[in-house]
């Protein structure tokens, strides 16, 4: 045998040994006293504390941008919270205007910081928004906020992704970037990882600073600067094109291109993107929001735009009536209404808000319809990325609180 390794084969009492296993195990167990297990297995408390059905945080700082707000989020106790890859996000839950409203946002702090019993999570204003503008409004030092465990694939894996990563952000599609760039800086990631972050000019750029430092710090993180309204000699000009990518691609030319920003920036970049010949497997995207402006995804009944249409819905033994605009989700017209609602990533990928539409018909864009084969021919929708083309009836899920 190869190793040297001896196989000894199965003798009579071997045999009779194994047959007589169940009935062995079943004689102690009868034999056993019968009381309560005291306690809880230890490897039970660590899946929880790593994978929690929710988190309740405390706001212990903000820290003010312009347009924008650093929300820090931990522990009162600073006991740590549930751990992250850098480029995961949380899916937080408010009450806003007697809304329950949840919304994704990126880390954008060093998993490194976990440890320590809190997270960092940036919101930039939304004009026109449901929920981002009345967050900054009105959340405050030493508010509870419920917090979902860590969420998302949008993270490195050396597996599957290059040595080399070029970052496209837009605005504050930073964040997961700048969580990367702490993670690598701090020795918990290695990759080398190249940021370009288009902005509007100087004054709009968020975490000018801290990318700066990181820099100086860690030669494995650079940062790049493109101004779309604004010249200067420290920075690209215009948008984020395939050209201006070109420029900074390792020599080898083996990368992973991860890409994180407002629809517009998706939409423009993703199709620059496309003419490097870069396989789609080196491609990651981050959560894509769902569109904004629905009617101009193609496939959408004309005719339904504008319209307002009747929801009934179903949670257990409760049963609620409301209107929907076609213009929005229905899980947005779930919330306006008021009612809990469980939801996550928001764009029709993780399923959490899977639910099943009883009757009436809703659109869903092709680009953020994330249900399995089995879901869409069994009639269930993922109310955060569908949109009402008729009066609905719909039975959703519940909602774990605290």
């Amino acid at each position: 045998m190869p190793y040297g390794v001896k196989l000894k084969g199965l003798g009579g009492n071997d045999m009779k040994e194994f047959a007589f296993l169940p009935k062995t195990r079943d004689a102690i167990i009868a034999s056993a006293e019968a009381k309560d297990v005291d306690g809880e297995f230890i490897i039970n408390q660590k899946a929880k504390a790593l994978h929690p059905d929710y988190q309740a945080l405390t706001v212990r700082e903000i820290i003010d941008h312009v347009d924008a707000k650093t929300y820090i989020l931990g522990n009162e106790d600073g006991s740590p919270v549930a751990y992250f890859k850098a480029g995961q996000y949380l899916s937080l839950q408010f009450i806003i205007d007697n809304s329950i409203i949840t919304r994704p946002y990126s880390i954008s702090s060093s998993p490194q910081w976990s440890l320590l019993g809190k997270y960092a999570v940036t919101i930039r204003r939304n004009p026109g928004g449901f929920a981002a503008d009345k967050i900054i409004d009105t959340l405050r030092t030493g508010d509870k906020v419920i917090a979902s465990a860590p969420e998302g694939s949008f993270f490195y894996d050396p597996i599957r992704d290059g040595k080399s990563v070029i970052a496209l952000a837009g605005g504050s599609g930073i964040t997961p970037f700048l969580s990367m760039a702490y993670a690598i800086r701090d020795g918990i990631e290695d990759f080398n990882l190249t940021i370009i972050y288009g902005s509007r000019d100087d004054k709009s750029i968020l975490f000018k600073d801290e990318l700066k430092s990181i820099t100086n710090d860690c030669a494995k993180v650079k940062v790049v600067h493109v101004l779309s309204e604004e010249t200067r000699d420290d920075c690209e000009s215009g948008f984020i094109t395939a050209e201006l990518i070109s420029k900074y691609l390792p020599s080898n030319g083996t990368c992973s291109i991860f890409m994180c920003g407002p629809e517009a920036m998706y939409n423009f970049v993703g199709k620059e993107v496309e003419k490097l010949g870069i396989d789609n497997k080196f491609i990651r995207k981050e959560l894509q929001s769902v569109t904004k402006d629905v009617a101009s995804q193609p496939g959408y009944p004309a005719d339904c735009k504008d319209q307002v249409y009747n929801v009934k819905l179903i949670r257990g033994n409760a049963v609620y009536e409301f209107s929907a605009s076609a213009n929005e989700p229905v899980l947005v017209a779930i919330e306006r209404a008021g009612i809990a609602a469980p939801s996550r990533c928001r764009c029709g990928e993780c399923g959490w808000c899977r639910s099943k539409l009883l009757k009436g018909n809703v659109f869903i864009p092709e680009g953020t319809d994330g249900r399995r084969k089995a879901d869409k021919d069994y009639g269930y929708i993922h109310p955060c990325a569908s949109f009402p083309v008729s009066d609905i009836e719909i039975e959703v899920p519940g909602v774990y609180t605290e």
